[in-house]
C-alpha cells in the first residue's frame, strides 16, 4: 500500500543481474541495474446517501436485545450505521482491485478487460506472462490447470520463485474446488480439508482474494502488486448527519470520500492463467 498520493506517484523497481563479483584491490564496474518505473492514479470516490433510520433500525435494537451476562455492550447507533456503510466500502474496493473498469463509482483494476494485467486493452502490461487454462476450473481439473500455471511460473518467473511474499492469487470459489480435488485425493487426514492447513500448492503459497475473478489465477510477489491512495483512514471515515434538527424528517445522511487505484511494479515477474 502507498499512502499520500495527492494525484499520481511514479512506482519505481529496481533489478540488478551480474553486481556481485570475486573480490579484487581495483575498482571495477560490473553488472548492470534496471529501474523501471510506472504510473499509479488513484481515482476519487465518494458515498452521499440519505437514509431513513428505520431501514436498519431493526436490526440495530436486535443487536441491543442480546441475551447473556457476558454479551458485549451494545453499539450506538451511528456507530452500527457507520460499521455497516464500512463494510460496503472494503468489498467495494477489494472488487475494484481486480474487476474495476475505471467507470462510475469504481478504479481500473487488474483484471478487467482494460485492465493492467490483460493481454489486451488501454491498460495492458505485455510483459505479463499469460497462460492458458484448459477450461473453466471444475474440481476435476483444478490441479492440472495449476500445474499448467506453475509450470509457467519455472520458465518465465524463475527469478521470483524463492521470493518469500510469491503468491498465488485466486477466488473463494477456486479455492474451494482445489479443496475438493485435495479431499477427493485423501492428502494426509484432510478428506473434507478439515483441520489447520496452510493453503499451498506444490510449494507456492495461496492468497483467497473476496474479490478475485473466477476461473483466474495470478502468480506474483505481494511487493509487486500496489494498491494506492490518499490516507488509509480516509476509507474508514463517515460523517453522518441527523436531519431531524434540520427539515424534521426521520433521515440521516451519510457521507464518504476516499480514493483508490492499484497498479503493477514489473510486469514479467507475473503470470496470469485464464
Amino acid at each position: 500500500m502507498i499512502e499520500n498520493i495527492k494525484y499520481k506517484s511514479n512506482i519505481q523497481k529496481m533489478a540488478g543481474s551480474g553486481l556481485v563479483v570475486d573480490a579484487t584491490c581495483d575498482f571495477n564496474d560490473a553488472g548492470t541495474l534496471a529501474l523501471t518505473e510506472k504510473v499509479l492514479e488513484p481515482r476519487n470516490l465518494q458515498i452521499n446517501i440519505d437514509l431513513c433510520k428505520s431501514t436498519l433500525l431493526d436490526s440495530w435494537e436486535a443487536l441491543q436485545m442480546r441475551a447473556g451476562a457476558g454479551a458485549p455492550p451494545p453499539a450506538s447507533f451511528d456507530d452500527y450505521v457507520i460499521s455497516y456503510m464500512g463494510e460496503i466500502i472494503a468489498q467495494a474496493t477489494e472488487d475494484s482491485i481486480w474487476n474495476g473498469a475505471g467507470a462510475t463509482g469504481d478504479f481500473q483494476g487488474f483484471l478487467n478487460t482494460n485492465g493492467y494485467l490483460m493481454p489486451t486493452g488501454t491498460n495492458a502490461d505485455a510483459t505479463v506472462h499469460q497462460d492458458a487454462a484448459s477450461g473453466a476450473y471444475t474440481a476435476a481439473n483444478i490441479i492440472t490447470n495449476l500445474q499448467g500455471l506453475t509450470a509457467n511460473m519455472a520458465t518465465n518467473i524463475s527469478a521470483v520463485l524463492r521470493k518469500e511474499d510469491l503468491h498465488i492469487y485466486v477466488s473463494p470459489k477456486t479455492y474451494a474446488l482445489y479443496i475438493s480435488a485435495v479431499s477427493t485425493l485423501g492428502y494426509v487426514n484432510a478428506y473434507n480439508m478439515n483441520g489447520d492447513y496452510e493453503p499451498v500448492f506444490e510449494g507456492y503459497k495461496i492468497a483467497v482474494c473476496p474479490g478475485m475473478l473466477d476461473n483466474q489465477a495470478i502468480a506474483a510477489e505481494k511487493s509487486n502488486l500496489f494498491y494506492g491512495t490518499d490516507l488509509l483512514s480516509d476509507a474508514t471515515r463517515i460523517t453522518l448527519m441527523d436531519m431531524a434538527q434540520l427539515d424534521g424528517s426521520d433521515n440521516m445522511r451519510l457521507v464518504a470520500r476516499y480514493s483508490g487505484g492499484v497498479q503493477t511494479g514489473v510486469g514479467a515477474d507475473i503470470v496470469r492463467q485464464s
